[in-house]
């Protein structure tokens, strides 16, 4: 009975001693070093420390100045614990984690005291977001601190990876790549087969390569990449091989993608693909111009209960509309649409550029009314489309008048809206209009960029006047981009002007190898390794969720060529980026287009000699330029040079370089081929344009076949693009010389029932047309009158 007395009134008495030290501390300013003298006189044991510590009533400030009174006391490991369980808020002042977080280490130092398990990860969680907080003076605190845990050995033990990996993450919270991959190398070398360290490597490697991919570090992110391969006991987990298939396929490396898609299927520790990878593939084929295949693989997905998301929709919507296939994505967005889907803007303006490109300009402009009356609030992005896709149609004065209707709300106009409508006034000799548009630009604070630059450039050598150079640095006054470029234009020059050896001069710049005639076995060549595997018997999964898509990868990945790389659904631009990183190969791609408009072909070939010499790497829109001019001038065996050329550096073709071997077929006399090429292009994921589409009809007009030139017309109009004025100009050219009259005159009233306005081309045309309607009608009386005469 007395010891059970004695226990209560021990443990009264100290509940009375924690109610008055917490009183006291109380009283004391949150910013006092230490608390008053009189807390010294009541005896302190770790069982009141923990009491005290654990008061969710006192401040964090209190708490920390007791901690601190008490340091002649050997703290335990589980008081340690309690006092970082209460610094690692995220309510506590930085201040506050700055002063006292180095002084609680030290303590555990010299106690002997190591992190529990829990501590330790309550730390580390608490110090890569304590890292992304006031930038970099926090992020150089965090570094210290977890060097001074690891070299004073504080963390327990085989957790060495786990502070790799928060340095890790810290590092890319902080925008710290280069020193991210440092510690992703150090992290490497290590050498642990617990699961545990296996799955931080995983997930700080999926987050590392995450961010490589967003930042377009490919270089980077292969090298990850391949060092991950290479360890002995790393295995990508779902997340991982998404992430891999994802930025292979987005960087035209459909080969890796699909050998990742067959390894993530094999994995027995895995639940295989699913909607996301499958979102991933569909991108990547979207990007390579598969749209046939991506389109099947959609309806497998479908037909075995998958159920497409959002992203599906988008993406494939997208692919269709940057391929002109607009039938098909007018279906899935319709459907989106029918599924619940709200499309959102990105949805709408990728949708308004299909149409525009299609030459669907009524149905583009009624989606731009639908978009509004459901509630889907325009962006800049999508106003540029349409005043782009109206002055590309013809209707520039519309698309200038909404330019201007713009500007006066004093919205929706950014510097891409000014670019535009710049080029075409440069396009249509308007220098004057121009240059004032670059003046209200810079007054608006909108940057000239170099595409801008460029274009006022191109129309003043254009037009000769190379004296408006000085009103352009009047104009032009933020920044050092211009004057960069007439630097470069003044070097540019005087290269031109050295002399060369006459050795040099005399050799071939692109050396034969045989004759554009040969031109089917470019076509061919890329397809023999696809042809081989398809035609093999292989094992089809009956279980399979899409059949197509496991003969697809097994094609691509038993492929021994580069078969992504062979074409792009991306139109070569002159000016690839606005940045200065590829500025000379954008500056060689305009002063090409300067002197090819001015017909100076010899200076181009000149200047692109002077500037593959000297290490710059030409793309798809220098070969396509210089091969457009051969074409023109009628060199076919120096085109075909440029065009194997382009295979030997893997520079890939796009839709411009076939419109230039269609156009040099037809000019050789062998549109014979059109039909064979045309096929080989679909065949590597290629498409038809409007401007493909002429340039086929007017080559096989020209040659006579004009069964062909219908049967490409009907298939014109099926796939969702409406002809426009050279389309019907050709038509009826074509027509009228092979002496169907009546053709010619049904596509004239096709014309103008569409609404396209003739331009000077039809009135030459129409006047052929009249001559042989005439023609016809003379032939015509004249053998009524031979059948009327009694003789």
């Amino acid at each position: 009975m007395k010891t059970s007395s004695n226990s209560t009134w021990k443990q009264v008495s100290e509940l009375l001693t924690v109610a008055s030290i917490t009183k006291t501390l109380s009283k004391t300013s949150q910013t006092t070093p230490t608390p008053p003298q009189t807390l010294n006189q009541i005896p302190i044991t770790q069982t009141l420390i923990h009491k005290i510590l654990s008061n969710p009533s006192l401040h964090i400030s209190h708490k920390l100045n007791f901690f601190n009174s008490n340091n002649n006391i050997h703290h335990s490991s589980t008081t340690y614990s309690l006092i970082f369980n209460n610094l690692c808020n995220p309510k506590t002042p930085l201040s506050l984690v700055h002063h006292y977080l180095p002084q609680l280490l030290h303590s555990m130092k010299q106690n002997g005291i190591v992190f529990d398990s829990n501590s330790f990860n309550k730390v580390l969680n608490f110090l890569i977001k304590f890292s992304h907080n006031n930038g970099n003076k926090n992020f150089r605190f965090v570094v210290d601190i977890l060097d001074y845990i690891q070299t004073q050995n504080l963390q327990p033990i085989g957790t060495t990876p786990f502070i790799y990996n928060s340095l890790l993450i810290a590092s890319i919270k902080n925008n710290q790549i280069s020193l991210a991959l440092s510690i992703f190398n150090n992290l490497m070398k290590l050498d642990d087969d617990c699961s545990e360290f296996n799955s931080v490597i995983v997930g700080s490697s999926n987050y590392l390569l995450s961010v490589l991919r967003k930042a377009q570090m490919k270089e980077e992110f292969q090298n990850v990449f391949n060092t991950l391969r290479e360890w002995k006991s790393f295995n990508f987990d779902s997340w991982g091989y998404n992430i891999c298939i994802h930025a292979f396929g987005s960087w035209g490396d459909l080969v890796t993608s699909m050998k990742l898609f067959n390894e993530m299927k094999e994995d027995k520790n895995l639940f295989g693909p699913d909607m996301c990878t499958y979102n991933s593939v569909l991108s990547v084929l979207c990007k390579v111009g598969k749209i046939n295949d991506a389109l099947i693989v959609w309806d497998e997905l479908k037909g075995c209960g998958y159920e497409p998301d959002e992203f599906t929709y988008t993406i494939l919507v997208r692919g269709c509309c940057k391929t002109c296939r607009m039938d098909e994505a007018l279906r899935i967005f319709n459907e989106m649409k029918d599924n619940g889907f709200r499309p959102g803007v990105l949805v709408y303006n990728c949708v308004l550029d299909g149409l525009f490109k299609a030459a669907k300009v009524n149905e583009a402009c009624q989606m731009f009314e639908k978009m509004a009356q459901e509630g889907v609030k325009a962006s800049c992005s999508t106003y540029n489309i349409l005043i782009h896709g109206l002055i590309k149609n013809g209707r520039s004065e519309a698309g200038y008048t909404l330019f201007c209707d713009l500007k006066k709300k004093g919205q929706f106009v950014d510097g891409i809206s000014y670019s535009i409508v710049v080029l075409q006034l440069c396009k249509e000799g308007h220098l004057e209009e121009a240059l004032e548009l670059v003046e209200e630009m810079e007054a608006r604070g909108f940057s000239v960029d170099l595409v801008t630059i460029t274009s006022l450039l191109i129309g003043i050598h254009k037009h000769g006047r190379w004296d408006w150079t000085d009103r352009l640095i009047k104009h032009v006054r933020e920044g050092d981009l211009l004057p960069s470029v007439l630097k470069w234009k003044a070097g540019m020059e005087a290269s031109i002007n050295n002399l060369h050896s006459k050795e040099k001069d005399y050799s071939p710049m692109f050396p034969s190898k045989g004759g554009f005639s040969e031109i089917m076995s470019f076509i061919t060549r890329s397809q023999d390794d696809d042809d081989e595997v398809e035609t093999s018997s292989e094992q089809i999964d009956e279980w399979s969720s899409s059949p197509h898509m496991d003969k697809l990868a097994k094609r691509l990945v038993k492929s021994t060529g580069n078969a992504s790389q062979l074409f792009t659904p991306n139109r070569g631009q002159r000016v690839q980026q606005k940045g200065p990183d590829s500025f000379d190969v954008n500056m060689v791609n305009t002063f090409l287009s300067i002197f090819l408009a001015k017909g100076k072909l010899s200076l181009a070939c000149k200047l692109f000699e002077i500037f593959t010499d000297a290490g710059v790497d030409p793309v798809s829109y220098t070969y396509n330029s210089i091969m457009s001019s051969f074409v023109k001038k009628g060199y076919f065996n120096e085109a075909w040079a440029i065009l194997t050329e382009m295979g030997e550096k893997l520079c890939p073709t796009d839709i411009a370089t076939y419109n230039m071997i269609i156009q040099g077929l037809g000019k050789m006399g062998r549109a014979d081929l059109a039909s064979a090429v045309l096929d080989g292009l679909l065949k590597q994921g290629g498409y038809l344009d409007i401007v493909m589409y002429n340039t086929l009809i007017n080559a096989l007009g020209k040659a006579g076949r004009i069964d062909e030139v219908n049967k490409f017309f009907e298939q014109m109009t099926s796939s969702g693009i409406n002809p426009d004025i050279v389309t019907y100009n050709t038509l009826i050219e074509i027509h009228s010389k092979a002496g169907r009259v009546k053709d010619a005159y049904k596509f004239l009233k096709m014309m103008l029932d569409a609404g396209c306005t003739p331009n000077h081309v039809t009135d030459t045309t129409l006047d052929y047309l009249v001559k042989e309607i005439d023609k016809l009608r003379y032939q015509k009386a004249t053998i009524l009158s031979e059948k009327g005469d009694p003789s």
